[in-house]
């Protein structure tokens, strides 16, 4: 007897190891199957911030051309300014590519001079008018048309060998400035610009 119990031990030893090893089996794929879920909860998390990121740079391009667009878009560009008398300037202007109509009033001018300043906007400036059609005040001022105002300055009249600096705003459009650089010929017909 002590023989076939020794064999049923050794039976039994047996089966205990083939158990211990498939719980060894057991454990190592569960091991493998937690370190899956936390692979793919860790890949799901950096896609998610991935694609948030995207999508926030994706919007603020958007937001910053809107802003550019708006800025330019009502920006005037002037062509030339001449000495008209001694107190007056003609300006040739047009808007930016791509504008939509601006109101004469929604149009203002500075000239910044040593002696101080002169400013206006262009509904007060009723001289405002489209190249080549003088008997018509124009309002609004159109994209793709070019005009000429005369402006009246009181401080910074055109004297000889200086500078002075115009600037235009045009509504809630970007500003335009130029310096008007007076030579040793401030007469009727000078340009400066």
């Amino acid at each position: 007897m002590i023989g076939g119990n020794t064999q049923k031990m050794v039976k039994n030893m047996k089966q205990e190891m083939k158990n211990e090893n498939r719980d060894n089996v057991a454990a190592i794929g569960i091991g493998a199957m937690i370190v899956f879920i936390a692979l793919i909860l860790v890949a799901a998390v950096a896609a998610a911030v991935i694609i948030q990121t995207a999508e926030k740079l994706q919007q603020n391009a958007q937001t910053t051309g809107q802003d550019t667009t708006e800025k330019m878009a009502a920006r005037l560009t002037v062509l030339s300014v001449i000495v008209a008398s001694g107190t007056t300037l003609d300006v040739t202007f047009e808007l930016a590519p791509g504008s939509t109509d601006v109101p004469t009033g929604d149009i203002e001018w500075v000239i910044l001079c040593d002696g101080g300043m002169d400013d206006d906007d262009l509904v007060e400036t009723a001289t405002t008018h489209e190249v080549g059609d003088t008997a018509t005040a124009a309002d609004p001022i159109e994209a793709g048309k070019t005009y000429v105002t005369t402006l009246t300055v009181a401080n910074c009249v055109p004297a000889a060998n200086e500078a002075h600096t115009i600037l235009f705003q045009a509504g809630g459009g970007g500003q335009t400035y130029e310096v008007l650089n007076y030579g040793g010929d401030v007469t009727a017909g000078a340009v400066v610009v």
